[in-house]
């Protein structure tokens, strides 16, 4: 019997639905709250100055992945653009610890929510949840994604219900519209800055979407269209959301809460917030869920290149999964989300990612200028990945003198 593999169960609607998903998750549900208390009224500049990040990097990834439809692929990316097995296996880490780090964040903010219904010690409800998410992450790829993918829908339809009570508040905004436009003062800029740094953790999310490109159909078509959209609708749905939420709440309410959605909800409409509180706690389960997935690919990946030990490489031959990697992940995220508090993780994350943002960058310039352009694989100009290296390193160190 030969060795067994991964398959290829990923259409364009699931990783859709998988990257979405984990993008909407992390961000709105748990940070709007969190970014606000930070940006003021400025939020919305924060999240477009995110998205706009973001985006030069999605599009970078988009050839990788064209190119190298593999697992633990910042990890190969950096292989192949720099040819540095030590750069790869750092990238590697990074990235599995921002995954990991990130599903800690999305934990801790699901506390919040399930607060709203049963006050149970956070320490066990946080280990209660790992073990779940475990659990269904060793189930098999496509049961995962699919579970992923219907609390996407789930997820959607709360933002888009938020968003139709308070609908009036995007039309006929009571706030004046000079307290959204910022001054050009040191002040301003740096609370822009500040709010991007954490609003950057709500766009982190279709580079998990690469790291199960061994499991996705037709990843050369699949994954352009499907980052491409992650990211458009997100956008859109944040900015929405965020015009309800500064209608609703003040600033100060906004900053203070733990389950922002169930406190607009409940201000809108007057009812208590359960509905929108199970909502809350699926999206963030959907995020951590998708993290998790993402880092014990990656660890599985860096295992297979000899780069981590080869048991980690080991996948069920009933599941289709692998089993240790995905047991190492969850431990890991154990500790994160018991020992550190949602700010400091989110953070956190935001950082880790923009460096290996910033390397994957690096790399596909080396690739573009060393090697000759494939056939059928997406190809982006260069002056792109030159933007996307030039952004991070630029929203690391503004938000260093920002402080």
């Amino acid at each position: 019997m030969g060795e067994v593999k991964l398959s290829r169960e990923v259409g364009l609607v699931l990783l859709l639905l998988y990257g979405l998903g984990n993008i909407l998750g992390a961000g709105i549900y748990v940070l709007i709250g969190k970014v606000a208390g930070i940006s003021g009224y400025f939020s919305i500049f924060a999240f477009l100055l995110a998205c706009v990040v973001a985006l030069f990097t999605a599009l970078s990834y988009t050839e990788l992945a064209s190119r190298y439809p593999v697992s633990a692929g910042e990890a190969v990316y950096v292989q192949e653009g720099m040819g540095s097995k030590k750069l790869s296996i750092m990238v590697g880490m990074l990235i599995a610890v921002a995954g990991l780090v990130s599903s800690a964040t999305l934990i801790n903010g699901f506390v919040g929510y399930l607060k709203q219904f049963v006050d149970l010690n956070a320490e066990f409800s946080m280990i209660l949840l790992i073990l779940i998410l475990v659990s269904v992450s060793i189930k098999g790829i496509k049961a995962s994604v699919i579970f992923a993918a219907v609390l996407t829908l789930i997820e959607v339809f709360g933002l888009l219900l938020i968003i139709y009570y308070g609908f009036d508040g995007i039309i006929n905004v009571k706030i004046a519209l000079t307290e959204f436009i910022p001054s050009f003062d040191f002040s301003d800029i740096s609370m822009i800055v500040l709010g991007a740094f954490l609003a950057f953790y709500a766009f982190i999310g279709f580079e998990d979407m690469v790291n199960i490109a061994e499991e996705v159909k037709d990843p050369a078509k699949t994954f352009p269209r499907a980052i491409a959209l992650a990211l458009a609708i997100s956008t859109l749905l944040y900015i929405l959301v965020l015009l309800v939420a500064f209608d609703t709440l003040s600033l100060d309410a906004l900053k203070n809460s733990t389950a922002p959605f169930a406190d607009i909800y409940q201000k809108l409409t007057g009812k208590d917030p359960v509905l929108i509180s199970i909502i809350g706690m699926f999206a963030v389960i959907n995020g951590a869920l998708i993290q998790m997935i993402m880092a014990s690919r990656i660890v599985y990946g860096m295992s297979v290149n000899g780069w981590l030990p080869i048991c980690f490489s080991k996948v069920s031959p009933k599941t289709k999964t692998p089993i240790r990697s995905t047991l190492l992940v969850g431990m890991i995220t154990a500790v994160f989300a018991l020992f550190f508090d949602i700010v400091s993780l989110a953070s956190f994350s935001s950082l880790l990612v923009l460096i290996v943002f910033t390397l994957v960058n690096v790399s596909l310039i080396k690739i573009k200028s060393l090697t000759i352009q494939p056939q059928g694989v997406v190809q982006i100009p260069l002056w792109v990945p030159w933007s996307g290296m030039l952004l991070n390193l630029s929203l690391i160190f503004l938000s260093v003198i920002a402080v």
